[in-house]
């Protein structure tokens, strides 16, 4: 029952990402400053921000950006992380060496400043927050294929395969590969909550997404400063969004984790 209801969650959130938009009541663009800040109300269910543009409509459109950013993120990330660090781990100690030294490097920089310095290379955008959240989340894929190729580089699967006459580059592809995938696609999944959260952060700061594009990030902070006023609506319903969403993919994760009978997380 939890994986259905986890596995159910995912799938309304990407039907809200893909028809939300279209359906929204509103322009999310569209601002009209005598409406407000307006409470929730029949004609704006989630009420109106400063300049008047209707909030549910932004949520909705939102929802695509960031699901779209943190997939792009993790598919980026993955399969490159997965094939360094398996890789690494097969041709042997140097290459495993150097690929952890890699993501050390890539773990100890915050986000954030990596970010900055995308962002003063490369200037601003969604690319970058992708770029950087891809950076951010790839150490997790070296360390997890490396772990696994050195485990089945003495395996006999692995050695049957070389006594066959398969170089490293056919065991690395039809071996090792093909082991690792169903733990990659566990932490891919877990990965793409943390990726959504990452993207928003970089946007709540001002180093991700310009306004006035509706993303979620982007709206708490907008909203922060009329909190004090009573109008907790302009934050509140993007944050619900948010932690809503980053709650749905990680139990998702965990569902996928116990269907596929993967032992632990990584």
């Amino acid at each position: 029952m939890g994986s259905r209801w986890a596995f159910g969650g995912v799938f309304v959130l990407g039907l809200v990402a893909v028809v939300g938009p279209m359906v929204a009541p509103h322009d999310p663009l569209a601002s009209d400053v005598a409406r407000a800040l307006q409470p929730p109300s029949g004609a704006h269910p989630f009420g109106t921000d400063a300049l008047g543009r209707d909030i549910l409509a932004r949520v909705l459109a939102a929802a695509r950006l960031d699901l779209g950013m943190a997939l792009a993120a993790v598919g980026l990330a993955a399969p490159l992380g997965t094939v360094v660090g398996a890789a690494a781990g097969l041709w042997g100690d140097g290459a495993s060496r150097l690929a952890l030294r890699g993501a050390d490097v890539l773990t100890a920089l915050p986000i954030y400043l990596m970010a900055m310095v995308l962002v003063l290379a490369l200037g601003g955008g969604i690319g970058v927050v992708i770029l950087a959240t891809a950076l951010v989340n790839l150490p997790f894929y070296i360390r997890l294929a490396r772990l696994q190729a050195v485990a089945l580089r003495t395996a006999p699967v692995a050695m049957g395969a070389r006594l066959a006459g398969m170089g490293q580059a056919a065991v690395l592809r039809h071996v090792v590969l093909p082991a690792v995938a169903p733990l990659v696609v566990v932490q891919a999944s877990v990965n793409l909550g943390w990726a959504m959260l990452n993207a928003a952060g970089l946007s709540f700061l001002g180093l991700g997404v310009p306004p006035p594009m509706p993303e979620w990030g982007i709206m708490v902070a907008e909203g922060a400063a009329h909190l004090t006023g009573g109008s907790w609506w302009v934050a509140g319903f993007p944050a619900l969004a948010l932690v809503g969403a980053v709650l749905v993919l990680a139990q998702a994760g965990d569902a996928l984790r116990d269907t596929l009978a993967v032992p632990g997380r990584a």
